[in-house]
């Protein structure tokens, strides 16, 4: 397995190198192959964040945690990721069993603009695969994001699906 470990105002210390470096390789056992995990560990005045991100080919893993004690956000961060990966792998699981193609899409970030400028400051690119709308709602909820854009399998259309104020969910499809 690969790290990638940066600190923002905080010194990646060989202990702490190790120690994320530790609890992170428990999650080799779920997969046969790694790509680099890439690991952002900030502080603030009153908390520690740690962030993770594990890209796959067809599915990416992203996690965020925040402590008042680092070794501890990072703990809390491997348990949210195991969580999606078990959840990924059973919903993955049951799609075979049911002989259903499974395809898992990299999910788009965007940054929010500012609304008094709005002055463009990111841009992302990624391929839409196809998958049913259980599955992009899945997908919205393991990235944490609040909207989902995808191919959706039944209708080859682009959809998006998004989580409403109310807590359930939205689907806008294209003509």
């Amino acid at each position: 397995m690969k790290f990638n470990i940066r600190g923002e105002n905080i010194e990646v210390t060989p202990a702490l190198r190790e120690y994320v470096e530790k609890k992170l390789s428990k999650l080799e056992r779920y997969f046969d192959t790694f790509p680099e995990i890439k690991v952002n560990l900030k502080v603030y005045s009153d908390q520690q964040r740690v962030e993770v991100n594990i890209p796959f080919p067809d599915l990416l893993l992203r996690a965020e945690e925040a402590h008042t004690d680092m070794y501890a956000a990072i703990d809390l961060v491997v348990d949210k990721l195991e969580r999606q990966i078990r959840k990924h792998k059973t919903k993955v699981n049951r799609k075979v069993r049911e002989k259903v193609a499974v395809a898992a899409a990299e999910a788009p970030s965007q940054d929010v603009l500012d609304e008094d400028d709005i002055e463009l400051v990111r841009t992302k690119r990624f391929d839409l695969k196809p998958m049913d709308i259980e599955e992009a709602i899945l997908q919205m909820n393991m990235l944490g994001h609040n909207f989902f854009v995808f191919t959706n399998s039944e209708t080859n259309e682009t959809s998006v699906v998004y989580t409403r104020r109310d807590g359930k969910y939205g689907l806008i499809e294209t003509k």
